[in-house]
């Protein structure tokens, strides 16, 4: 396994930092990475490795706002509206397609209900190209652990229409997002996991999950490579961040035939990262569905002239 770091720069010219776990051999999936809040590629510790070193190659980029793509303190937490976000991931993906082998597209958190907004709303012609979609603990609802209260979140909507650029500090309870007393320290210790945000990107958050958690974002069964989509969705049912109960309803109503629902006993919010044996169950879990679905080759769009 070999790691390559990189950037790209997105068609308003700002450049978003990038890496990239490659196989040893020929890799049998691609899978393109949305990291969550206050958080960036190179958190992940052993998951993307892990999955390099199944067949799996992880493509990856730190969000606007986020990570090594903050050049300046003044950039911490500028994602932009939700148009913005969805557009960055577009021309990420437009970096890996048309792609020789299956493509997969996976979130974490905040990552997760971004993914989510794409399988609904992203453009045809890259959705054609995903043959499956992952979700680790999307954000759907807030747990009531870390849950704002309703005035809270009519001010912040409020005042983002008037002050959208203002900055605002939201931090993470470090010891909800994982039972490894290590990972705790680490974010505790990492400067670029910021928890800043900006009023307009906190509102854009918090309207995305309104909408999933209201059921007003439509995911139909034929969002990605062959007209189908597939999915799966993992969530900890300890999680003090996300709210394990959304998700699963949200998984439930999915109008999808191939999808599946899993949870995890008394995990927390960072699956991949939780203590022992019980992150490699997790990681497991992912690389067996997505190598599962890539047995079949990829469905090239027939684009010559119909006689």
């Amino acid at each position: 396994m070999s790691a390559e770091e990189g950037w790209h720069t997105v068609e308003d010219g700002k450049k978003l930092y990038t890496k990239t776990w490659k196989t040893n051999g020929p890799a049998k999936a691609r899978l393109v990475f949305i990291h969550g809040f206050s958080d960036h590629c190179n958190t992940y510790n052993e998951f993307f490795p892990t999955l390099a070193s199944k067949g799996i190659e992880v493509y990856a980029f730190d969000q606007r706002g986020w990570g090594r793509s903050v050049a300046k303190p003044s950039e911490r937490g500028h994602t932009g509206p939700t148009s913005r976000v969805l557009d960055d991931i577009t021309s990420f993906l437009r970096t890996v397609i048309p792609c020789p082998i299956p493509l997969f597209l996976m979130g974490h958190s905040m990552g997760g209900g971004e993914v989510l907004l794409y399988m609904s709303t992203g453009p045809v012609e890259i959705r054609k190209h995903i043959r499956g979609y992952l979700l680790e603990s999307p954000f759907i609802d807030f747990d009531p652990k870390s849950k704002p209260s309703s005035i809270t979140v009519f001010l912040g909507r409020l005042a983002g229409k008037v002050l959208p650029h203002r900055q605002l500090t939201n931090p993470l309870d470090v010891k909800l997002i994982s039972r490894n007393e290590a990972v705790q320290k680490q974010f505790t210790e990492d400067d670029l996991c910021h928890d800043t945000g900006t009023l307009q990107g906190l509102a854009g958050m918090l309207d995305r999950t309104a909408e999933l958690a209201a059921g007003k974002v439509k995911i139909e069964d034929d969002a990605g490579e062959g007209g189908v989509t597939r999915v799966w969705i993992g969530h900890g049912d300890k999680d003090g961040i996300t709210n394990y109960h959304a998700t699963k309803t949200l998984a439930e109503r999915l109008p999808v035939k191939d999808k599946e629902f899993k949870t995890y006993p008394g995990y927390f919010h960072r699956l991949h990262d939780e203590p022992g044996s019980d992150k490699d169950v997790f990681v497991d879990d992912v690389a067996n569905w997505i190598l599962s679905r890539s047995e079949d080759p990829v469905q090239v769009e027939d684009t010559r002239p119909k006689l």
